[in-house]
């Protein structure tokens, strides 16, 4: 059974083409009352909307945004709602405790793979002690349905989506949480009108909501608010209508509770390419999300497999147009994977990093978890050119598109080199990464 994305019920609403169902993905009962003394920054943003504070001017001039009706002739360009008005939010958020979508934080995997030997026990001892807890989750949880509440405000036909590591398994103690806002259904401007509400969202976190500290506007190709929840101490990214991670963050989840050997083997990676500063996607180097397709694919590829290819064996579960209300309920009977691959934990670290040092062909090929298998690279302007190439499952965009120099792409061959000659002599994760002083690290 897996988590979900976040959508808070609504009641029906007609003739709007688009809805969420009347579940509540990731809805915990209790969190409400874990906001009660949270205090906003101005009294004015308990009733009428502030409207003076959040003027804004822009350049978008065919917007097409769902706003409060006391506020949409303030919001420039705006030209009607995309959805009809339902219910003032506190009607929607009553329903909330009535979803039945308590497995929703239930322990998924208990068993862990047997350790038979060194390097396979130190890998699960950093991943026990690294792993995301359940109350990390409710922790992250909390704050996305409070955030979710005060943005309906301005947005009432909005949803805000718990999405990436958090809810695929593959998160830590000490990971970031990653929210989607969805909007409308259409695809939306990036740089123009997502940059232009996020901008609205980030003033109304700054002067209305004490709790939120720090909201930061980042302009990158998909924009980004980033705050930190002063409660949880959590770090946040919020994007808007990136709809491509909410399908993604359930095909990974699909994938990290198929195979006991799968969540130890992705948390190694990134905590080994971590440490040697190749995980790094603002520094033009592999983003986590790429490490861990390149992980899926490694396991895909063995001559004995570890992994199968879902949306092959299951293209109805992972239909890149399912709508989004469904996309947390399609894999959720998936069952593991019965591999005939017993390789320890250890041999498949030191195979991954052995496949990627000297087997795979960077110039040639590109890396599908979509097809499971290395993909001949054409002279699309995504694989053209780059030095690596990974498909995202969903949208077939490169994932990997970061690394766009030369000397950063030698940087990550070599590590990978370092590691695989060096491991395979010593079979001991120390010789290659600080177990000891990262599992001695306090939690947060």
């Amino acid at each position: 059974m897996l988590m979900s994305g976040n959508a808070l019920p609504m009641h029906p609403v007609s003739p709007t083409p688009w809805q969420f169902g009347n579940r509540s993905p990731i809805i915990n009962p209790s969190s409400s009352s874990t906001f009660q003394n949270r205090k906003r920054r101005s009294d004015e943003g308990n009733g009428q909307f502030d409207v003076k504070r959040q003027r804004f001017h822009s350049p978008v001039i065919h917007q097409a945004v769902p706003l409060r009706d006391d506020i949409r002739h303030h919001f420039p360009g705006s030209v009607g709602p995309l959805l009809r008005m339902g219910p003032p939010p506190h009607e929607i958020n009553e329903q909330v405790s009535s979803s039945g979508d308590t497995w929703l934080f239930d322990l998924i995997e208990t068993t862990l793979p047997v350790a038979k030997d060194k390097l396979s026990q130190q890998i699960l001892d950093l991943f026990q002690a690294c792993q995301q807890q359940v109350t990390d989750l409710k922790k992250k949880d909390v704050c996305r349905a409070e955030l979710q509440r005060e943005i309906q405000q301005i947005f009432p036909q909005s949803r805000l989506y718990l999405v990436g590591s958090s809810l695929s398994g593959f998160g830590t103690r000490s990971s970031d949480a990653d929210l989607c806002l969805v909007i409308k259904e259409e695809p939306m401007n990036q740089k123009t009108e997502a940059r232009h509400i996020l901008s609205l969202l980030q003033k109304h976190f700054y002067t209305q909501l004490s709790y939120i500290e720090r909201p930061q506007l980042i302009r990158a190709k998909v924009p980004i608010v980033k705050f930190r929840d002063k409660v949880s101490g959590v770090e946040f990214d919020l994007n808007v209508n990136n709809v491509v991670g909410i399908r993604n963050t359930f095909l990974l989840r699909t994938y990290a509770h198929i195979e006991s050997r799968v969540r130890p083997l992705v948390l190694v990676v990134k905590r080994w390419a971590g440490h040697h500063g190749i995980n790094d996607a603002s520094r033009g180097t592999l983003s986590s999300y790429s490490l861990v397709l390149m992980v899926l694919h490694y396991l895909q590829i063995l001559p004995e497999p570890v992994l199968p290819c879902l949306q092959k064996n299951y293209p109805e579960c992972f239909n890149p147009n399912m709508q989004l209300h469904l996309v947390h309920h399609a894999p959720r009977h998936i069952p593991k994977y019965p591999s005939k691959n017993g390789t320890s934990l250890g041999d498949l670290f030191v195979g991954f990093l052995k496949y990627f040092a000297t087997e795979f062909d960077w110039a040639e090929k590109i890396i599908s978890v979509r097809e499971g298998k290395a993909m001949q690279r054409t002279d699309g302007i995504e694989w053209k050119h780059k030095y690596i190439c990974v498909e995202e499952p969903f949208d077939r965009t490169n994932t990997a598109r970061a690394v766009h120099e030369k000397l950063k792409f030698d940087m990550i061959q070599d590590e990978f080199k370092k590691a695989w000659m060096i491991l395979r002599e010593s079979k001991d994760l120390n010789s290659v990464l600080p177990v000891g002083r990262i599992i001695c690290m306090p939690k947060r």
